[in-house]
């Protein structure tokens, strides 16, 4: 398919000669960026981009109009595959936004206006999941959308009266259900005002949402359970009351404030009013170095709370050294130019702890491709009804062999009842074979005994009929087998008696 649409776009004046064929070239191409593979969604994108370059009056309008809902529509579900597809569509309908701002200035304040409704709705009713239509994935996106459209094309006096509700839109985002269960939404949230406010060069008071969370929340706290893995807040939008006690909620919390803060003050360390902004920040990081007794949290804010007042003292410095009035507009611009070609010392600690970062993240990514390209086993773990059964088959022979000793043993206790009834010829054959030194196995000679008995059994004497009521009433116990010196001794038996035979003479006859 990749293929078919690199002819297309090579093809594209062609298509602009045939209307129709032209409109159902751009559904499919719509189609296919918003659910495609990775290349097909690159190509996709040029062909709506070439087509809509060329035609702009006919077919710009629909195309924008169609590929917001299509990016409602595939933006519902959020996950760390899915995430780099999202900002891929942000990212080109930002592109497509750029090719007429009169056009984009009619969308966005439509659906910044729908948002905003929204918000009031969720406001207003006092329902209990009211909140849900504001609180999920598509919405946060289509703000981070809109968020990005003013950011990129700015400076545009089409588009900057615009900046003002969308940011009091967020704004209301936050504070809906301002919750600990809902900081990863807040803190999504904060980032888009935070892209905003740096690119449109608009002051959006950003460090009350970040400092509220140090008053919530009690880090001192015992956490009630062991967490496994740490929570990836970039893929979530709440919390569950299981992960709210889990260590890795404030490991991770703690990191998310440290960035936020950073990455907040370090786009306004050249501004000449740093050391009163950050005030607030400083007395709040103070009193969390005084109550807070976990050592990991103290050094991580200890550390940027000596980058925020190294910062602040060269603020501070390079005042002093300059005689400009703070209402002199113009001058002062100039000045913070100047401070921030110069570089401050936050903003030079923020670009080290960026590559730092980076390579932190790179590494984990490689981390977890390695461990995928391992091939490591797994371990199937089989149902319990599987495993008796394969044990049976397993063990069947040791559980015949047990059954035959007992049958053998029971043999061999007949045997040694009916032994007296032997003649002696057959003693003398029996004592002889268990005499062989070949012949060691006990259960050849249980099986030999049993086969000789059916001949035995046919006299029938009484001495016999009571050798085997009792080997019946001796059934019931173990039957041990006979020892070669039991045989021996049975088969020589008692003395032999000699006794006189009277014979009379009329037996013989005369």
């Amino acid at each position: 398919r990749s293929s078919d649409l690199q002819h297309v776009n090579a093809t594209i004046p062609y298509y602009l000669c045939f209307p129709k064929q032209t409109r159902l070239l751009l559904k499919q191409s719509i189609t296919l960026w918003s659910s495609g593979e990775e290349t097909v969604r690159v190509l996709a994108f040029l062909v709506l981009n070439k087509i809509c370059r060329h035609k702009q009056d006919l077919y710009l309008n629909p195309v924008l109009k169609k590929m917001y809902i299509s990016y409602v529509k595939n933006s519902k579900f959020t996950s760390p595959n899915v995430l780099p597809m999202i900002s891929f569509m942000q990212r080109t309908m930002t592109e497509m936004y750029a090719l007429d701002t009169q056009i984009s200035y009619q969308h966005a304040f439509i659906y910044i206006r729908q948002l905003a409704i929204h918000l009031r709705s969720a406001m207003t009713v006092k329902k209990k999941g009211s909140y849900q239509s504001v609180y999920n994935w598509q919405y946060v996106h289509c703000l981070h959308l809109w968020g990005r459209v003013l950011s990129t094309i700015y400076p545009s006096d089409v588009l900057q009266p615009l900046i003002y509700p969308l940011a009091q839109v967020i704004i209301g985002c936050i504070r809906l259900v301002p919750s600990a269960r809902f900081y990863p939404l807040r803190i999504h949230c904060i980032r888009t005002l935070m892209l905003l406010s740096e690119s449109t060069r608009t002051f959006i008071p950003l460090l009350p949402f970040i400092l509220e969370v140090f008053q919530q929340v009690d880090f001192n706290k015992r956490p009630g359970r062991i967490s496994v893995r740490p929570i990836n807040f970039a893929v979530i939008l709440k919390l569950s009351n299981a992960n709210l006690q889990e260590k890795a909620f404030k490991d991770g919390l703690i990191e998310q404030l440290y960035d936020l803060t950073l990455e907040h003050l370090q786009s306004e360390a050249h501004t000449i009013g740093f050391p009163e902004l950050v005030l607030p920040t400083v007395i709040q990081f103070k009193s969390f170095l005084k109550d807070c007794k976990v050592a990991n949290y103290c050094k991580q804010i200890r550390q940027l709370l000596e980058k925020i007042q190294e910062n602040s003292a060269f603020i501070v410095n390079k005042r002093q050294k300059t005689s400009i009035s703070v209402s002199d507009g113009p001058a002062v611009e100039r000045w913070e130019k100047q401070v921030r070609e110069e570089g401050t010392p936050l903003a030079k600690y923020y670009s080290h702890w960026k590559k730092l970062r980076e390579k932190e993240i790179q590494l984990e990514i490689s981390g977890k491709e390695r461990m995928e390209d391992l091939n490591l086993p797994e371990i199937k773990r089989k149902k319990l009804a599987e495993q008796k059964e394969e044990d049976k088959r397993e063990f069947k022979d040791l559980f015949d062999s047990e059954s035959g000793e007992e049958e053998e043993g029971e043999a061999s206790f007949a045997i040694k009842g009916k032994s007296k009834c032997k003649t002696p010829q057959k003693l003398d054959s029996d004592v002889s074979s268990s005499e062989d030194p070949s012949d060691t196995s006990s259960g050849e000679e249980g099986q030999y005994e049993i086969e000789d008995e059916g001949g035995i059994s046919s006299g029938g004497s009484d001495s016999e009929g009571e050798q085997q009521a009792e080997a019946r009433s001796g059934a019931g116990r173990r039957a041990r087998p006979i020892s070669r010196t039991d045989l021996r001794a049975l088969a020589a038996g008692a003395a032999d008696v000699v006794e006189d035979l009277c014979v009379s003479d009329d037996e013989y006859g005369p």
